[in-house]
């Protein structure tokens, strides 16, 4: 297996190959608390015995922090290691978190130096990255026979087994497809899983040996079937997956999408990038100076009031 990286404008994007399959992402945006910066910041809450605080970093973002020293005030710098980071629902969620450190201040990691054996490529060799992000952006998985249906939240991820199958053969033919998603968007923290009701043990006991081989190698906790179809998974979390930064910032994620596009076209003339005005608002200055650069081209920006929140459209124009 290989990890393929590009870096991408505002963004980086990282997908696993196996025997020429896509079958895991990362998506890294730059900036804000990551998992791996470590930096300066000031102790501003600590309630009275307490291991744990809320920290404020230089940049304003607060985190979590937990193992503080008996002796660390309220006003008290700290260094910080980011080992999780915040998880926002339409400017609610969970913050960062972090824990004292003694390592030298540096900034987060790139996709490139955490992953191992990545290889920097300047387009992923096939339409994988478009297949997985639409995925994402619609929230909905067919496998045969049904379909996924992922509700992300900023507590937990819900996933909907849903189709006209029976329900023991629904809940068996929905786990392959269910496995390759939780690697494919890379979900991690707490997912609930409502698969149709079983009322037979038998049956439930058959979806939990099968999910337990198909996820044999994602490290993991997992609840067994409840008798309404419930299953809860547990899982490392770093950071926001895929799926969550499609859900809860659409219009950051439209413009990175454009982006990307742009930087694939061919031909001469002028770059014109057309989309709603929310995606037009979200691409910063700089993203569109750093697309000039790449392409060698002049950028043009218009609004389309008529088009609906998306990744908009990238052309080549005349001059």
């Amino acid at each position: 297996m290989i990890w393929l990286v590009e870096q991408g404008i505002g963004e980086e994007r990282a997908l696993q190959y196996r025997n020429g399959r896509a079958v895991s992402a990362r998506l890294r945006w730059p900036g804000g608390l990551e998992a791996g910066l470590v930096a300066d910041a000031v102790l501003v809450e600590r309630a009275k015995g307490a291991s744990r605080g809320r920290a404020r970093f230089p940049s304003g973002e607060d985190a979590l922090v937990d193992r503080l020293s008996p002796d660390a005030s309220e006003g008290a710098p700290l260094r910080l290691e980011v080992t999780r980071a915040a998880v926002t629902e339409r400017k609610r969620g969970k913050l960062a978190q972090a824990r004292p450190t003694d390592a030298d201040p540096r900034p987060a990691p790139t996709l490139a130096e955490t992953l191992p054996d990545a290889s920097v490529v300047r387009r992923f060799p096939d339409g994988a990255w478009d297949e997985l992000w639409s995925e994402a952006w619609e929230g909905d998985v067919a496998f045969p026979g049904g379909a996924l249906r992922f509700a992300p939240t900023a507590a937990m991820t819900l996933i909907d087994v849903d189709g006209p199958l029976a329900a023991r053969a629904l809940a068996l033919a929905a786990v392959p497809s269910l496995a390759a998603s939780l690697a494919r968007f890379d979900l991690g923290g707490s997912i609930g899983v409502d698969f149709p009701t079983l009322a037979a043990r038998e049956d439930r006991k058959a979806v939990d040996a099968l999910l337990g081989q198909a996820l044999s190698g994602w490290a993991h906790e997992r609840t067994a079937m409840n008798g309404f179809g419930f299953v809860q998974l547990v899982a490392r979390q770093t950071g926001p997956s895929l799926l969550h930064r499609l859900a809860f910032d659409r219009a950051g994620a439209a413009a990175r999408k454009l982006l990307r596009d742009a930087e694939g076209l061919a031909g001469a003339g002028a770059v014109l990038l057309s989309a709603h005005p929310a995606v037009v608002a979200a691409l910063l200055p700089e993203w569109l100076t750093e697309l000039a650069r790449r392409t060698g081209r002049e950028v043009r920006v218009q609004p389309a009031a008529d088009v609906a929140l998306g990744p908009g459209h990238a052309q080549m124009v005349p001059r």
